[in-house]
């Protein structure tokens, strides 16, 4: 496995950085009860779309996905917090997984252009400060007919969901760095994709969205 040292990001980047640094000794902890009741189901969905080839998982954070990695898949797994990526990386060799960990910031990968077949997150551009960038990178080191295979919690269109989400955005946000009140699916198609396929998983909060880059 290889670790590399990422480019000085802009403030609100440090920030979020700093969050998660923090939140990386009990991470796991925190969201152990939620992974019982339903992330590992939704985990697993998500990758079983996902076919083989050489594969960009970007947020990798404590390598809560690497059990669901599959043969055929080469996997580069990026995180911009070096204390989530240490994890990563014992969880990994703890596991026997194969892959390469690297710590880079989404919004500058390091990557030529279409370097992957696929790509993939879970739970990630709630926290990047500047989503649709992120996801800009992503689809230029994506082959053409490359698909992003994403899970994200987004903002609800209900009330009175929509409400308090907006309201709790801030705290949320100094709290663990994520961001309540995304419109991942339009950012997604902001940034250049085409989207093929978006089920919601629990209410209209948590979604599985399937683009892909089409030139």
């Amino acid at each position: 496995m290889t670790t590399v040292t990422a480019e000085p990001a802009n403030k609100a980047t440090e920030r979020a950085r700093r969050a998660y640094d923090r939140a990386a000794h009990w991470y796991d902890l925190q969201e152990w009860l939620p992974e019982r009741l339903a992330f590992h189901k939704w985990r697993r969905q998500l990758w079983n779309l996902i076919p083989g080839g050489l594969v960009l998982e970007v947020g990798v954070g404590t390598g809560k996905n690497l059990r669901y990695y599959r043969q055929g898949q080469s996997v580069t797994a990026i995180d911009f917090s070096p204390k989530m990526l240490e994890r990563a990386r014992r969880n990994a060799q703890h596991g026997g997984v194969k892959a390469t960990l690297q710590l880079m910031d989404v919004q500058a990968l390091e990557f030529p252009d279409s370097s992957f077949d696929s790509a993939m997150s879970t739970f990630v551009f709630c926290s990047v400060p500047d989503p649709v960038r992120g996801l800009g990178e992503v689809r230029r080191v994506l082959r053409p007919g490359g698909r992003v295979y994403l899970l994200e919690h987004v903002l609800s269109r209900r009330q009175p969901a929509r409400w308090l989400m907006q309201r709790l955005n801030g705290i949320m946000r100094t709290f663990d760095g994520a961001n309540l009140n995304r419109d991942t699916v339009a950012n997604v198609e902001l940034a250049g994709f085409d989207l093929v396929d978006m089920r919601d998983l629990w209410g209209d909060i948590v979604k599985l969205i399937v683009a892909e880059r089409a030139v």
